[in-house]
């Protein structure tokens, strides 16, 4: 098995810190050594690797971004390019990474009290507690504002009611942030496994992120102690934020899927040999492929990169944010298309990762705002005219993310 070079066509290393690229440098051997020799197997098996958060605990991927607790507080360009290599891996690997920093141990942070900050972090860095993020529903996702989980106050108690569905991590979860409807408005609860009327069932019949654990879970007169609210939670905009930590994420992740795609068909057409045995890689129409592929993929790489400076000054917004989500995700599902189509009848074996990547993609281009919901974001802050119908709902979500300080 060879060992990963990077894709660098513009000598992208050149805009990156020592830090950056030893962390990237890291992960990177991280992922050869770890991921990559078992992940067809986990793919097959339905399985998500769960021996590995030790390692991924041990290396400070989970919330590398805060400084206290002992964490690396690495810039957001390093944790971008930390999702980028485990991408490489698998989806599956850096949606775990991403939901336990961005979705849980996020919210915890910003939005906690100190008592549920000194409680989870520190054993959710070290892969020791796993979390999940609760806010789409069965009847909701790309209006997150449509919601119908509610919590009433009862005492010094809120009784929790109602389901979300889609939920990364969720079986396995030992804690919930689940985001619910309140007489204040939306409020996020940490739902602690084991809480009497709490349960979490598994979605089986995937045939993307394989590696990953997706459940639903339920809420029937769960009754939350008034401190497992988290007490800066002012609405759904809180909500949204997290998922602004996490689509970031996702533009630098989705990176990772298309390299390792055009990395497999670059080599696989300078070594099949067609037509007198000449390598495909003469080929004119396969050139062309791979000719797109390098392109988008060094456009997505300078867009990733400009969008973790501004985060890191923080000047980045949710359509940059949306822009960078939407491109790049984009990028990786044609990548792994045209990739399929170099490799021949071998792109549908997992003898090779591009049908793996081209199954997780489908499920990456619709979670976290679908590409056309990010279109439409986009689209409100180019003419000031959102579009969405009714345009009241994510409009007034879009707009509480504009004017809101604290991203």
């Amino acid at each position: 098995m060879s060992r990963f070079a990077g894709v660098d066509f513009l000598d992208i290393d050149s805009l990156l810190t020592e830090e950056e690229r030893l962390v990237r440098e890291s992960v990177r051997s991280f992922v050869d050594d770890r991921i990559v020799p078992i992940i067809e197997e986990c793919h097959r098996e339905a399985r998500f690797p769960i021996e590995l958060l030790p390692k991924i605990g041990e290396l400070g991927l989970l919330g590398a971004t805060i400084t206290e607790y002992d964490l690396p507080g690495l810039n957001n360009v390093a944790y971008g390019l930390i999702m980028q290599e485990l991408e490489r891996g698998d989806s599956g690997l850096r949606s775990f990474v991403s939901v336990q920093g961005s979705l849980v141990m996020y919210p915890i942070h910003t939005f906690g009290s100190k008592e549920q900050r000194d409680r989870w972090i520190p054993p959710m860095a070290a892969g020791d507690a796993i979390g999940c993020f609760g806010l789409t529903e069965p009847d909701f996702g790309s209006n997150p504002a449509g919601m119908l989980t509610n919590a009433k106050r009862v005492g010094n108690e809120w009784l929790l009611n109602g389901a979300k569905q889609w939920i990364t991590n969720g079986s396995i979860a030992d804690v919930a942030v689940v985001w619910a409807r309140t007489e204040d408005g939306v409020r996020g609860f940490l739902v602690e496994k084991g809480t009497p009327g709490y349960t979490a069932t598994d979605q089986h019949g995937k045939f993307s992120l394989r590696a990953s654990i997706t459940s639903e879970l339920g809420f029937q007169d769960c009754r939350i102690p008034a401190e497992n609210v988290l007490p800066k939670t002012v609405g759904l905009k809180n909500a949204l934020m997290c998922l602004n930590q996490a689509r970031y994420g996702i533009a630098w992740g989705a990176l990772g899927a298309a390299m390792d795609c055009y990395t497999t068909a670059l080599e696989y057409s300078k070594e099949r040999k067609q037509f007198g045995g000449q390598p495909i890689a003469c080929h004119q129409l396969v050139q062309d492929k791979l000719v797109w592929m390098i392109s988008e993929i060094t456009k997505g790489q300078l867009l990733a990169v400009q969008l973790g400076r501004m985060k890191d000054e923080n000047r980045l917004k949710h359509q940059h944010v949306s822009l960078g989500k939407r491109n790049n995700v984009w990028v990786a599902r044609e990548c792994a298309k045209l990739a399929r189509e170099i490799l021949g009848a071998n792109g549908i074996v997992d003898d090779y990762p591009v049908i793996r990547h081209m199954l997780n993609i489908e499920s990456v281009y619709t979670y976290e705002g679908t590409h056309d919901i990010h279109g439409l974001v986009i689209g409100q802050a180019v003419t000031g005219i959102p579009a969405f119908n009714p345009p009241t709902v994510q409009a007034q979500a879009a707009a509480e993310l504009t004017t809101d300080k604290t991203r």
